[in-house]
Formats: C-alpha cells, sequence, structure tokens
C-alpha cells in the first residue's frame, strides 16, 4: 500500500480508518494525519477514543467538538493539523437544535428519554461519529478550512457497527412500539382504540403515568426532526462512497482480527465504498538472524542437555519462540491475501513501548509508508 501516494493526492479528501476494537485504530489516524500535514496538507482528524491517548500523543490537554491545532507540527511544506474527540451528546444536541423549532428542540432536549437516547442508545455513537463527519465535511467545503479529514471510528467489538448504525437508528425509530406512542392520545396514558388502551393502561401499571408520558412525548417530538436525521445518514452514507473518501482497515496480526477485517473489506465491497488497503498493524518484528526456530530449539535443547541453568539455551528458545510467531503472522497475512489478492496490504511492526507523542506519530507514520 503506497500511503505517502495516498495522503498527497488532492482527490483523498476523507481517510476513513476502521476495524474492531484494540487494533490500533487511533493511533494509526492520528500517525497519517500528522504525516499528511507535514507533507503540506490541511488536516483535521476526528477520534471516538474513550481512552483520549490522542490528547496526550499530540500535546493537547483536552479535546472535545471544537478542532484544536496540534502544536509542534513541522508546518514547512504549508500543511497543519487540527484535532478533535467526538462528543456523541453535543452532537446530537446540535442535530435537534438544527432541525426542530427553539421550543420542539428544547422539549426534546429536556427529556429524560432523549438524554438516554443520546448517551448510552446501542449505536448511537457510530451514527453520530457520521453525523459529525457530515458537518466537518460541509463547513470544510464552504469555508475551505481542511482539505483532509482522517476520521479515527468507534471502538466497537464489531467494524461493521460503523456503517450498520444508522439503519439500525432508523429500524428503532420506525418500530412497532414508536409508531404505537405516535398514534394520537387522549389523556396522559389513553390512546384511541380499545386495544391501544388496554396496552397503554399496562404500560401505566409497569412504568407508571409520568414515565409513559415523557416517553409518548419524547417519540412525538422526535418523530417530527427524524426526518431530517435519515436525509443527513443518507447524505453521508453517499459521502462514504464517494471517489474523495478511502477506506483502510486496520487489523492486529491475529485470526479474530483478520477474520474480521475480512468481512469489513467485503462488506466495503458490496456497498461500493472505496477501499485504499489493509494495514496489519503491531506485528512481531523478525529477528535480526538467519537461524531458523527449528535449529534455535535444537541447540537450545543441546546446551540444556549439558547445562540445565544455561543463560544461551533461554535466549536460544526465546529467539525460535520469536521466529515461530513471525512464521504464524506471515502464514496469517498470506492466508487473508490469497482470499482478496486485489487489497494492498501494510505491515507496522510493533514498537518497543507506547506512542505517547508525536516523535512516537512520526515513526508509525514513517512505517505505514514502508519507512
Amino acid at each position: 500500500m503506497d500511503v505517502d501516494a495516498l495522503l498527497d493526492d488532492p482527490g483523498t479528501g476523507i481517510i476513513v480508518c476502521c476495524g474492531s476494537g484494540g487494533v490500533g485504530k487511533t493511533t494509526t489516524a492520528a500517525a497519517l494525519a500528522l504525516r499528511a500535514a507535514e507533507r503540506g496538507r490541511k488536516v483535521v482528524v476526528l477520534t471516538i477514543d474513550p481512552a483520549r491517548r490522542l490528547a496526550q500523543s499530540m500535546g493537547i490537554a483536552m479535546l472535545d467538538n471544537t478542532p484544536r491545532p496540534v502544536v509542534g507540527v513541522d508546518d514547512a511544506a504549508g500543511g497543519r493539523l487540527d484535532a478533535m474527540m467526538l462528543d456523541m451528546k453535543r452532537t446530537f444536541d446540535e442535530v435537534v437544535l438544527s432541525q426542530a423549532s427553539p421550543e420542539k428542540a428544547e422539549q426534546i432536549l429536556a427529556n429524560p428519554f432523549y438524554v438516554a437516547l443520546s448517551s448510552s442508545f446501542a449505536g448511537t455513537q457510530e451514527y453520530m461519529a457520521m453525523e459529525k463527519l457530515g458537518q466537518i465535511h460541509a463547513d470544510a467545503q464552504r469555508s475551505g478550512t481542511y482539505d483532509l479529514i482522517v476520521v479515527d471510528t468507534p471502538p466497537s467489538r464489531s467494524a461493521l457497527d460503523f456503517l450498520d448504525a444508522p439503519e439500525r437508528l432508523s429500524s428503532f425509530l420506525d418500530g412497532r412500539f414508536i409508531r404505537l406512542m405516535l398514534a394520537p392520545a387522549r389523556g396522559p396514558a389513553k390512546l384511541m382504540t380499545a386495544g391501544f388502551s388496554i396496552i397503554t393502561n399496562a404500560l401505566t401499571k409497569i412504568l407508571g403515568g409520568q414515565v409513559l408520558r415523557d416517553l409518548q412525548t419524547f417519540v412525538a417530538a422526535l418523530d417530527t426532526v427524524f426526518g431530517g436525521f435519515r436525509a443527513r445518514a443518507q447524505k453521508t452514507y453517499a459521502l462514504l462512497q464517494a471517489d474523495e473518501t478511502a477506506f483502510i482497515v486496520v487489523a492486529a496480526p491475529e485470526p479474530d482480527a483478520l477474520r474480521e477485517a475480512a468481512y469489513f473489506v467485503e462488506r466495503l465491497g458490496e456497498d461500493q465504498m472505496p477501499l485504499a488497503g489493509l494495514v496489519v498493524n503491531r506485528a512481531s518484528p523478525e529477528p535480526r538472524s538467519d537461524l531458523s526456530g527449528d535449529e534455535a530449539m535444537a541447540a537450545a535443547a543441546r546446551l540444556r542437555a549439558e547445562d540445565p541453568a544455561s543463560l544461551t539455551a533461554g535466549l536460544l528458545r526465546l529467539h525460535a519462540d520469536r521466529q515461530r510467531m513471525v512464521e504464524r503472522e506471515a502464514m496469517l497475512r498470506a492466508r487473508f491475501a490469497a482470499a482478496h489478492p486485489d487489497v494492498p496490504t501494510g505491515v507496522v511492526p510493533a514498537l518497543a513501548g507506547d506512542v505517547h507523542d508525536l516523535d512516537g506519530l512520526r515513526r508509525v507514520g514513517e512505517l505505514l509508508a514502508g519507512g
């Protein structure tokens, strides 16, 4: 995978780093953004990482929904780098405020069911990540503030959650229970028909009258703005399919992570979304020796027979273990390549320590570019 060609291409406007949780998407996104900025692009990186390691790596005390400049970036090529972190609830609030009248928006924002939905409903984080991406892109198109947006997708168990979130939220808001709540009401807990009255009376006993009224109020209010939710989700989805977007799938050199990456690669193909390639992150570095694992184990066995406490024998066994790990990871990558021969791949070896500053991110960027 030619990372520098991707970053330098003025036709590349969005890079989406995706993959299952814990594979290094945040570090990869930050390293790509930094490298692009130092090669002359005007970049903003959006992270959705609850550990907030990106802020620490970039020397920013706190990231929030507002892009903040990263200090220490080499701007000799004319580029710059801003960083921001998704505030899920604030983004949801912004959507409501933009779609509803002030009175209706106030009613929605104060509703306890809205508070729960905007803070913790499954899929909301992924949905709001797409919302924020759409907002940043629209602002950049109007003002010319950025020519590259790098997105670090949410740390989901499944990489597919990012693409499925809009449909899941739509299904929730279009569900039978929600439609029931939208039926015309007569009084605090009575609906038009006798059948509905039986259901709502039962719900009132279980939930309480006030809770049911809050739920009905929330659903009725949200229904007035949901058309805007769906329209923007469809617009952002189309943006992800555009030629200016490039997906980079990040995976660890483990069977489960590469299996998840394979599913995601296939899904991107089905949805006609542009894939730039696969990054296999934290690969085991190859030992600096031509000694094979079998030879090292045989030599270790001979030395242990002569001296059970032999330090050299222990070192040989460590070398053999490392060599076998490298061979195992190479086999996994070869298996992926055989199943997906058209997907460019980059391999980033594991570093000795955690990445916690710009120098570390530069090093990762160099490795991503094949350095």
